[in-house]
């Protein structure tokens, strides 16, 4: 029994390497996030393109709403993940400390929602996926895989859905509404912003100014 436990165990985690290898070079096929928003929304709206053909606006639109040290960080910001635990501890709004490269090893890996188990396989991920492939590549993935929409996913679906047209197209403000509305794309919506929403915006706008991609 312990010897075929083993056996599957091994097998598993050699299966995770190839997937992690193979990730480095192309984006996946489908996460588990992507089929509970099809079940949910009943589509799955997603178009996967390259680092190059994102254009600047959007990278640094996300950089700026959600990992400013994303490029000199080795996958964890351990300020942000502290100052998120003494803000929990005051019983008020849940606050998330994670990294783009974080959320990208949750979105493409894992599923969704609050665990020790997930956050303990997340921090794995992330420290592989931050040794196995470069900065690019990772935010590459995010960008491709991240939920931006009731059942759209990936800057490109999410550039076709509020603004009808390509993300690379992008201006600086359309790039920091669609960036407004994570981590919580269900709830926001750009097309009707909200005084939250709008105030989000404009420190995005902000912010992107200071946001160098090398």
């Amino acid at each position: 029994m312990w010897k075929r436990i083993k056996q599957i165990i091994f097998i598993v985690l050699i299966l995770n390497v190839v997937f992690i290898v193979w990730g480095r070079f192309f984006n996946p096929p489908i996460t588990l996030t992507q089929i509970g928003g099809l079940f949910e929304y009943g589509r799955l709206q997603r178009d996967y393109i390259s680092y190059d053909e994102m254009g600047s606006n959007v990278k640094k639109a996300v950089i700026a709403s959600e990992d400013q040290k994303f490029f000199i960080h080795d996958g964890f910001d351990y300020k942000a993940i502290e100052k998120a635990m003494k803000h929990n501890e005051t019983g008020k709004r849940i606050r998330g400390g994670s990294t783009i490269s974080q959320q990208t090893a949750k979105n493409i890996f894992l599923w969704q929602g609050r665990s020790w188990l997930r956050k303990g396989l997340e921090a794995i991920y992330t420290f592989i996926i931050e040794n196995v492939w470069t900065k690019d590549i990772i935010l590459e993935r995010y960008l491709n895989s991240i939920e931006m929409g009731q059942g759209v996913f990936g800057i490109e679906a999410a550039s076709q859905y509020y603004f009808g047209k390509s993300s690379k197209n992008l201006t600086a403000s359309e790039a920091a509404w669609i960036a407004a509305v994570l981590p919580n794309p269900k709830k926001y919506d750009p097309k009707n912003p909200s005084a939250y929403l709008r105030k989000k915006h404009n420190w995005i706008m902000r912010q992107m100014r200071n946001v160098s991609l090398k």
